[in-house]
């Protein structure tokens, strides 16, 4: 008789990578994290946009010459933290309405209607670090 023999799901890890602050770093940070969920076994379309989100904001405008950015996925029961640290900790992320024929500027709401809640956190200085939790229940 074939038996399947499964392994329950972690429900706890940490996976963290610095990469430089370019839209190279940018894409890699995406596919690294998202191989990295599917490792774990999670869900990593939703993740795989916020975390887009927040490393191209991190290359694009927490760009500091020299200085690299930083990607932090932490799964702790049921919630999925992201974390993207960058050195330019003045420039603070703000959720503003974009103007209706505006090519870019939705990406942080995007990252609210994805995530159970998001926001910033600073130091130590320059450092900022943008975050967003996403509920992992139903995976």
């Amino acid at each position: 008789m074939n038996r399947k023999i499964t392994q329950p799901r972690s429900r706890a890890g940490e996976f963290v990578v610095q990469l430089s602050a370019t839209r190279r770093g940018a894409r890699l940070a995406r596919l690294l994290a998202t191989e990295q969920l599917r490792s774990w076994g999670l869900p990593s379309e939703d993740a795989g946009l916020v975390i887009a989100e927040l490393a191209t904001n991190a290359a694009l405008h927490g760009h500091v010459p020299g200085r690299d950015f930083r990607i932090l996925l932490r799964v702790y029961g049921d919630t999925l933290r992201i974390e993207v640290s960058d050195a330019r900790g003045a420039d603070v992320p703000l959720r503003r309405a974009p103007s209706a024929d505006a090519e870019s500027g939705r990406g942080l709401l995007l990252v609210e209607a994805l995530s159970v809640r998001w926001g910033t956190e600073h130091g130590p200085f320059p450092r900022k670090t943008v975050w967003a939790e996403a509920a992992l229940t139903g995976s």
